[in-house]
């Protein structure tokens, strides 16, 4: 007999289907395209270590202090004068990752019952934050560019906020075009929904850069999180939340019962390395290496699955492709006959607010070597072959 009694949020809470797969991928010998893991070799170990001492020599008792809850102000001026409109560094709130972001908004802008808009499929880092606060989380019809203008116009009645990432969406690795995202903010708008816009991967690109974001377009109708994880490296826990004026007090005050403030030493070192235009050296070593990735998945996918009658997308930049099934399969019922024969992946099936396609996986190309994605896809494939009727 337990002396404790769970909250009822607690009940919503579940467990990371990515993070208990991961926890397969740890067994020898096992070929992982599972994790939404940056590849470590794009980690700049050097610059960090130089910006470390740096940071512990000119400053270093108020980088080991705590902070304010906004954030170091330097860096917060730097996220605000390299967004490509007009933010004030108040408007910024540093978080401990983008994934707090969306902590955060949940807690601040959904009630038990309140209706939340979500891409079919989305992201389950975000299904899990709104989880919570127990909301009717409502999926949009989605096309290779993203949502359904029609379908959210049915649904958007009495919404509190879409959910959107408009740049080689997690899982599915698909881009929202210029068109589209215009489309969106000015329905959005008409109907009186605000849309929290989460781009963790936009500065991934292969060849061209996306189109604006939307918060560009509409700066008092949305909310934006960005992330250091995936240009520098996620262990440090950092990203940023833009918000307009009239929302940002109560998310600064959600923030500040939550951990008081991100990482202080984290946030100058950061600053430290930015502050000399590192990213605009760095990150097209990142965009080569992901881009080369993804050639040799696409390779390896059309040479072994040829003739299996599986699909699968050719994205623009980010760290995922989506792949679907023949009918008949199913993507939980085929993983562990894929690790058997030592390869993983996620099947798409967590990634749906509403009824899934069980039929679809997510592959991540940007961790395994140019061998071992070779080496995985055929094994993948010889799964798939061996479960067909």
């Amino acid at each position: 007999m337990t002396l404790w009694t769970l909250a009822q949020r607690a009940e919503k809470m579940n467990p990371s289907v990515i993070r208990e797969i991961l926890k397969v991928t740890e067994k020898p010998g096992i070929i992982s395209f599972a994790g939404g893991l940056p590849s470590p070799r794009t980690f700049p170990v050097e610059a960090f270590a130089q910006a470390c001492a740096r940071v512990l020599e000119t400053d270093g008792r108020s980088a080991l202090q705590y902070a304010a809850s906004e954030g170091y102000r330097p860096l917060c001026e730097w996220v605000a004068h390299h967004l490509p409109w007009d933010v004030s560094a108040d408007q910024v709130l540093i978080t401990t990752g983008s994934q707090q972001g969306l902590d955060l908004v949940a807690k601040v802008l959904i009630d038990g019952g309140s209706r939340v808009l979500v891409e079919t499929p989305t992201y389950l880092g975000a299904l899990q934050a709104f989880a919570p606060m127990e909301p009717d989380i409502v999926g949009v019809n989605s096309d290779t560019e993203g949502l359904d203008i029609d379908d959210l116009g049915c649904k958007s009645p009495g919404a509190r906020f879409l959910y959107v990432l408009p740049n080689f969406q997690n899982p599915t690795g698909r881009t929202m075009g210029e068109a589209r995202r215009q489309i969106l903010v000015e329905r959005l708008a008409a109907v009186g929904v605000p849309f929290v816009e989460d781009n963790p991967y936009g500065d991934l690109w292969f060849d061209h850069a996306p189109p604006l974001p939307l918060s560009a377009r509409n700066p008092e109708g949305g909310i934006y999180l960005g992330s250091f994880s995936k240009v520098l490296a996620p262990g440090l826990r950092l990203g940023y939340l833009v918000a307009p004026k009239a929302i940002s007090p109560k998310l600064l005050q959600a923030k500040q019962a939550a951990d008081l403030h991100s990482p202080s030493f984290n946030q100058r070192m950061v600053a430290e390395v930015l502050k000399d235009g590192f990213l605009d050296r760095h990150v097209p070593t990142i965009r080569a290496l992901y881009k080369h990735q993804c050639a040799v998945m696409l390779d390896a996918l059309a040479q072994d699955m040829a003739g299996l009658g599986v699909q699968w997308n050719s994205p623009d930049g980010g760290m995922f492709l989506w792949v679907r099934l023949p009918a008949g399969l199913d993507a939980i019922t085929l993983l562990p006959k894929a690790v058997d024969k030592g390869v993983a992946f996620v099947p798409g099936a967590a990634f749906f607010a509403g009824e899934p396609d069980p039929r679809t996986l997510r592959l991540s190309f940007v961790t395994a070597s140019e061998e071992q994605i070779r080496v995985g896809i055929k094994a993948l494939a010889e799964a798939i072959r061996e479960a067909l009727p």
